[in-house]
């Protein structure tokens, strides 16, 4: 039908032209406007006929989803063009409150895209450097030569506050947020063994991302949750992200499950930074709009988020500032994307730049198939590119 369309437009676009010749200068400027207004229309139909396309082969990829447990919401994007935008199944369980537009997830690790992003946007303001150590903000944590730069690409070399305080923490029903963990650090100055020297290789490590929160609030005078609000979510019209401590009490939102039970509030979920951040499918499109149009950092400083920074182990996959990134053989980056994972959610946020295309999957319900999405990127390529990704990589 489509292509029935195409070349009905193509044909009355050529009789419109052949039939109002003229001579002179009018006859060039009318050839130069028609032939104009006639690729326009045929680019037009093309893109349409691509869309759609793509459309029938992502239903079939939703549905083999379905089949293997999903839970919770879908959205793939083109040059524009959303081509798939779902929800699935239950925010709550118990209740059997269905997900909507508006019913936002953990995103777990994923958070750190916004962590990362905060900071950078200080950095360009002055107000930090990546340079500087966190002994420069908190002149009594324990360890020398940590500095933003390394806790950003996860190459500080510290200890994992999950184990490190994990026995503290559950044994006196604390609930620590971030400027406690960093009073933490400062008095209990864990053993040195526990420490690797900075930028020596990476660690991928939640504590890194929980203290540049935590220098987010000292830089900034505002509390972590209220910074995102003000510098991220609302200039970007994110009306359904929020902070963890936001939702606790609210209806809308989803609770996380595994093996069909709730995972009850976690010990570290105050902890923000390295998560922390609920948002929807629709917020996050408009997320990875404000990367890719460079409205929420500078293309010099963005350029230098996406820029590899772990080559000790061999391999495609890398991280930049904040965010994963998959290289080609050249060690130049192709996609970009961040996993996540925290008390029953997974999530993934996977993008091309070049290719102008985000590829977003929330979930509630444990499901690891969440994260093999190597058929969806073919999809997107048009079948013209084969991905160099893997189907079982991406993995949190």
């Amino acid at each position: 039908m489509l292509l029935r369309f195409f070349y009905s437009i193509l044909f009355c676009a050529t009789f419109f032209y052949s039939c109002n010749s003229k001579s002179g200068e009018e006859t060039v400027v009318s050839t130069i406007d028609s032939e104009l207004l006639k690729q326009q229309k045929i680019d037009s139909l093309r893109k349409e006929i691509s869309a759609s396309k793509k459309e029938v082969l992502l239903k079939d990829f939703v549905q083999s989803k379905v089949k293997k447990g999903f839970n919770g919401s879908i959205l793939i994007a083109q040059s524009g063009v959303v081509l798939c935008d779902t929800s699935i199944g239950f925010a709550n369980f118990e209740d059997s409150i269905l997900i909507g537009d508006e019913t936002p997830f953990q995103l777990a690790s994923l958070s750190k895209t916004f962590t990362s992003v905060a900071i950078m946007q200080l950095v360009e303001k002055g107000k930090l450097s990546l340079d500087l150590t966190v002994k420069d903000y908190y002149p009594d944590f324990p360890y020398e030569g940590v500095t933003l730069r390394s806790l950003l690409s996860h190459r500080s070399g510290l200890p994992y506050y999950e184990y490190t305080f994990d026995l503290k923490a559950r044994k006196e029903k604390l609930y620590p947020d971030n400027q406690m963990l960093l009073d933490w650090f400062v008095k209990a100055n864990p053993s040195p063994k526990a420490f690797n020297l900075p930028d020596h290789y990476f660690s991928y490590n939640n504590t890194n991302f929980a203290i540049l929160a935590a220098i987010v609030e000292k830089a900034s005078g505002l509390s972590f949750k209220d910074y995102l609000r003000k510098e991220i979510f609302v200039p970007l019209g994110m009306s359904n992200s929020y902070f963890a401590s936001e939702l606790r009490d609210s209806t809308n939102r989803t609770f996380g499950y595994q093996n069909r039970r709730r995972i009850p509030f976690d010990i570290y979920d105050n902890i923000g930074g390295d998560k922390g951040v609920f948002s929807t499918t629709k917020d996050l499109l408009k997320w990875y709009q404000a990367l890719r149009s460079e409205s929420i950092l500078k293309k010099e400083t963005l350029r230098e988020v996406y820029t590899p920074r772990s080559f000790e182990f061999p391999g495609l996959r890398n991280y930049g500032y904040g965010f994963r990134l998959w290289v080609n053989d050249k060690q130049q980056t192709d996609y970009i994307y961040h996993t996540g994972w925290w008390k029953g959610y997974n999530t993934i946020m996977f993008f091309d730049l070049r290719e102008d295309f985000v590829i977003i999957l929330l979930s509630n319900r444990y499901n690891r198939d969440v994260y093999r999405i190597k058929e969806v990127i073919d999809i997107l390529h048009n079948g013209e590119k084969k991905t160099s990704v893997e189907e079982n990589i991406l993995d949190e």
